[in-house]
Formats: C-alpha cells, sequence, structure tokens
C-alpha cells in the first residue's frame, strides 16, 4: 500500500477552514427521546464526524467543521430528524484547495 493510499480523509479535513455563525447553526436535529435509525446512521456515515451520541442517547450535532457534503441532508431530512439549510453567504466551510 502507497503512502497516500494510507491517508484517511479525517487526516486531510485540518486544510479545511471554517468561519462559524455563532448563534446560527445550518443543521438542527429534531427533538427526540429515541434517535431514530436514520439519525443513528449518522452518527457512522458523516465524513466529518459532526454527530454524536449524548450521555442520555440521543444524537447531537456540533455544525462546526461541517464540510456540507448533504449526506445528513439525503439520510435524515426526508423523516423530518433534521432540518437543513445552506449556511448565511461568507460563513461554513472554506475550502483552502478549490
Amino acid at each position: 500500500m502507497s503512502a497516500e493510499a494510507a491517508v484517511r480523509v479525517e487526516d486531510k479535513l485540518y486544510l479545511n477552514r471554517y468561519l462559524v455563525d455563532a448563534g446560527r447553526a445550518h443543521i438542527k436535529v429534531r427533538p427526540h427521546t429515541t434517535p431514530s435509525p436514520q439519525l443513528l446512521s449518522l452518527v457512522n456515515v458523516c465524513p466529518a464526524h459532526c454527530y454524536e451520541m449524548n450521555s442520555t442517547g440521543q444524537v447531537e450535532i456540533t455544525t462546526d467543521g461541517c464540510v456540507e457534503c448533504g449526506t445528513c441532508r439525503i439520510i435524515a431530512e426526508p423523516s423530518g430528524d433534521i432540518e437543513w439549510n445552506y449556511p448565511r453567504g461568507g460563513y461554513g466551510v472554506l475550502f483552502k484547495f478549490g
């Protein structure tokens, strides 16, 4: 295996820059007591690892670091588990190399 093939996506995410829009998250998780299968899958499939389980078994999101790939939008927005909007202009991910 070449050295380039051993590099993970997570290792490259630090190259991106983020302008956080404090108090105006572009993704919101619907309040829930038991997470749906869609929400649970986001904990594993989000490439930026923005979703995690809290101590009470609920799925939470930290949008700082979101790469706005739309994976969560495809998986959980149709079921109403999340509300997804684009960040305001000038905020969100700033790709360093394109």
